[in-house]
């Protein structure tokens, strides 16, 4: 079988990273909420929106180490890989920040993958020559269709629900915080999971 999967929230979990990296710059206070949408509107509501712009550029870009990949994760590439199947890492992001340095935020998440265990030569591990950060949401999927992706993993609906996927392949929604429950219900070919675990068990079943 062969899986693409997406990487920002997906793979890479932000739990936590944003509030701690704007703390590090001394954008917010100390007792905001922990989650991303905190550390946004914050800056937004007080006329800072640009500051956002750029944490997210210093986040992706200079501060990969305070992330880590969701639970369950490695032990899916593992059981997949080991299963015979083929894992491809297909996402879209711009290579550079809009504003602030000019970090290479491929890069970053290249190096993220690789310090994390997940890419290398093991039989358990995920070929880096099989990870795509492509610029646009539309070359994502011309991606995914190239790579005759049977099974595609994403964290967002509207990314799974595109046109140009392969005919016929199996879109799997993670989403840890179930904020989508009803979007299987609105896509047909559409199933929705909170957990790599269970993406796991669903993937190599007998």
């Amino acid at each position: 079988m062969r899986i693409g999967i997406d990487f920002d929230n997906t793979i890479a979990c932000y739990d936590g990273v944003f509030h701690a990296a704007a703390l590090e710059r001394g954008l917010i206070p100390g007792e905001l909420g922990r989650d991303k949408n905190s550390v946004r509107d914050h800056l937004n509501d007080s006329g800072r929106k640009d500051d956002f712009t750029e944490l997210q550029g210093y986040v992706y870009g200079a501060r990969m180490d305070l992330v880590a990949p969701y639970p369950g994760f490695a032990e899916f590439v593992a059981l997949t890989r080991n299963a015979g199947h083929l894992l491809f890492i297909v996402s879209h992001k711009t290579r550079h920040p809009i504003l602030g340095p000019k970090h290479d935020m491929h890069a970053a998440a290249r190096g993220f993958l690789a310090a994390c265990g997940l890419v290398g030569g093991e039989a358990s591990q995920i070929d880096p020559a099989s990870v795509f950060f492509e610029l646009t949401r539309e070359d994502k999927v011309a991606r995914a269709a190239a790579l005759r992706c049977e099974v595609f993993v994403d964290d967002l609906p509207e990314i799974l629900a595109l046109p140009g996927f392969p005919d016929g392949m199996r879109r799997i929604l993670f989403d840890p915080d179930n904020q989508f429950a009803g979007a299987a219900d609105r896509m047909a070919n559409l199933q929705r999971r909170s957990s790599w675990a269970a993406i796991a068990a669903d993937l190599t079943r007998d």
